[in-house]
């Protein structure tokens, strides 16, 4: 599991009761994100501001002091998630939040993000998890190689064990009002889902893997929330399908795609804006361990993407023809999580009739699959280490 993954994007803004703030106060708004598992509250400031958890002994609750932060008054919202609602109030030291919770649940990790990348506020961020939720392996590594040195250390929990199953997320491209590329008498979003369900059923018969689905049926998925399901499930990697298109009906072939230099610049961007990955900045020291722990990240997942690219396709290449250049990098967003090995397969071009054909016919499908599941063997068979948590 990974707490702020995505969660900014679906953020529910909670205004205190009553209207605007006067100016004394030092909170702007609190927000809320996230579902029954997991939620994250945002509490934006004028001001930098450490806090401290005081539960007052009530299971039902969660209490954080912020020292020295002003309240205009008691403020209060209706909550989201694990919390059912909310309340502000000043008291000694500073101004007292309060959650009331839905479900038993506890804090994984506080920390304070200062105005960056075009935010001109501090933000507070308090990251709970339901009481049975399994922590990510990745948020705990950076929860605790981040951690700042005072009373707003992130809260891990203790380093989770392996998976005792491989998690595989299969992401068929398109879906719903979305039908991707369209062939003479096909959609790609039919074709990605067949062959998706057709690489699941074979996983799951090894017994070796468990296997998770963006899209089991013909429902439009975000892009966004595809990544956040593979970040949220601890992906240990994710394979995205397609079927690619052109405007020249004698083009076919298969063709994979990892991240490319390009995309992984794109990847600060797109954390800042999403947080899916957690950068602790309590000061500028933490910023830049923050950076360089990511770098690090992106280059052992770059090689590791890397290196189950270069099988599949050549699996791949055994029972189904391949582009020219087969093996390439691109700036998807399907791609850009820093920290679960990624990679898409555009099994064949739609618009060829050939190519159609085979993405069609059931038994090219099922000898498709079987490539696929090959590769995910190797890449997971002892001989390579990298793909090891």
């Amino acid at each position: 599991m990974t707490l702020g993954v995505g969660l900014a994007a679906a953020c529910a803004v909670a205004m205190a009761a009553g209207g605007g703030q006067q100016a004394t106060s030092d909170i702007y708004r609190v927000r809320l994100g996230g579902d029954a598992s997991e939620t994250r509250i945002v509490v934006d400031l004028k001001r930098a501001a450490s806090g401290a958890v005081d539960n007052a002994a009530d299971p039902a609750k969660i209490g954080v002091v912020l020292k020295g932060v002003l309240a205009a008054g008691p403020l209060e919202g209706q909550g989201r998630g694990l919390v059912r609602d909310w309340a502000i109030a000043s008291g000694p030291g500073g101004a007292r939040l309060t959650l009331d919770l839905s479900r038993r649940a506890s804090i994984e990790r506080r920390f304070l993000l200062p105005p960056a990348d075009g935010v001109t506020v501090y933000r507070y961020v308090i990251d709970i998890a339901a009481a049975d939720a399994k922590p990510h392996p990745a948020a705990i590594q950076l929860s605790q190689s981040l951690a700042p040195d005072n009373d707003d250390a992130p809260i891990a929990s203790p380093a989770a064990a392996p998976h005792a199953r491989k998690v595989i997320v299969l992401d068929p491209g398109h879906g719903g009002k979305d039908p991707g590329a369209e062939g003479a008498s096909s959609y790609e979003k039919n074709v990605t889902l067949a062959t998706a369900l057709a690489v699941k059923a074979r996983l799951e018969a090894t017994g070796r893997y468990q296997v998770v689905m963006t899209r089991d049926s013909d429902v439009f998925v975000p892009l966004e929330q595809r990544v956040q399901i593979a970040r949220r499930a601890g992906a240990d990697l994710f394979l995205s399908l397609h079927a690619d298109s052109g405007p020249d009906a004698a083009t076919r072939g298969a063709t994979v795609y990892t991240l490319s230099a390009k995309g992984e610049t794109r990847v600060g961007y797109v954390l800042s804006r999403h947080e899916w990955f957690l950068q602790p900045t309590a000061n500028g020291d933490d910023r830049a361990v923050g950076q360089i722990l990511l770098d690090l990240t992106q280059r052992t997942t770059r090689n590791r993407s890397a290196i189950f690219a270069q099988d599949l396709i050549e699996r791949v290449g055994d029972s189904a023809p391949l582009t020219t250049r087969s093996q390439r990098d691109a700036n998807y967003f399907v791609l850009l999580a820093p920290d679960v090995p990624a990679a898409l397969l555009e099994m064949g071009f739609i618009t060829n009739p050939d190519d159609e054909a085979r993405l069609n016919d059931p038994t090219e499908r099922a000898a498709l699959a079987d490539k696929i599941v090959e590769s995910i063997d190797a890449y997971f068979s002892p001989p390579t280490k990298l793909a090891a948590r």
